[in-house]
């Protein structure tokens, strides 16, 4: 991946692998936008997008995105750390938008973000959705369940019980979601540039060794 040309970096998680925070440094380390589910969420509950929306705006002559985006998340300057300070979940888009309309509408948005400018966007499907980006590197953060487990528990202030249903609930609906519109397995290492298991490291350690894999291959 060449860093002197615009980049794209997509970071795939397993829940509790601290890979959303381990993105969000990566993107800082690099200068860059970080574009999470929050961000997604925001402008999707913004624009109220479906797919027929999103072509009415299309069509329009503006581009539709760009100043929304570099009011909610401009490129970090030297030092910064980008984070979106509202916290979305699917419930927020609105109940009449289908599944079908979500993922068309965040593939729309991936798009416009990655012609904004390089970026590191965690999760929605961005390996997939932005597979034809030509300078691109997909990245999978994965970790055994017992450190995910003890991850969430502390993250999220739950017993072990709850981490467990709520690591097994969500990583379900990932999959399925995966499956459904990408057609393939998350857990796939043909999918990634670069699997890590964080295991035994810190997530400092890992944002170097995503930055040594980088360099090595610019």
């Amino acid at each position: 991946m060449d860093t002197q040309q615009k980049f794209i970096i997509t970071i795939s998680r397993e829940l509790g692998s601290g890979g959303r925070t381990i993105g969000r440094k990566l993107a800082e380390r690099l200068g860059v936008r970080y574009c999470d589910k929050a961000l997604i969420h925001s402008l999707m509950e913004k624009f109220n997008l479906t797919t027929f929306e999103i072509e009415n705006i299309k069509a329009k002559k503006k581009n539709w995105l760009s100043d929304f985006i570099e009011r909610v998340a401009p490129v970090p300057t030297t030092g910064a750390l980008f984070g979106t300070s509202a916290a979305f979940s699917e419930t927020d888009i609105p109940h009449y938008t289908t599944s079908d309309e979500i993922f068309a509408a965040e593939s729309e948005i991936l798009r416009e973000l990655a012609e904004e400018g390089s970026c590191v966007i965690a999760g929605r499907s961005g390996f997939f959705v932005l597979k034809d980006h030509p300078n691109r590197t997909d990245i999978f953060i994965h970790a055994s369940l017992e450190h995910r487990v003890e991850r969430v528990m502390r993250k999220q202030h739950l017993s072990e019980t709850e981490a467990r249903t709520v690591i097994a609930s969500v990583e379900e609906g990932r999959d399925n979601y995966i499956q459904r519109y990408a057609g393939v397995s998350r857990y796939d290492a043909r999918n990634y540039d670069l699997s890590l298991n964080v295991d035994n490291l810190s997530e400092d350690e890992a944002v170097e060794l995503i930055l040594k894999y980088i360099q090595h291959n610019a």
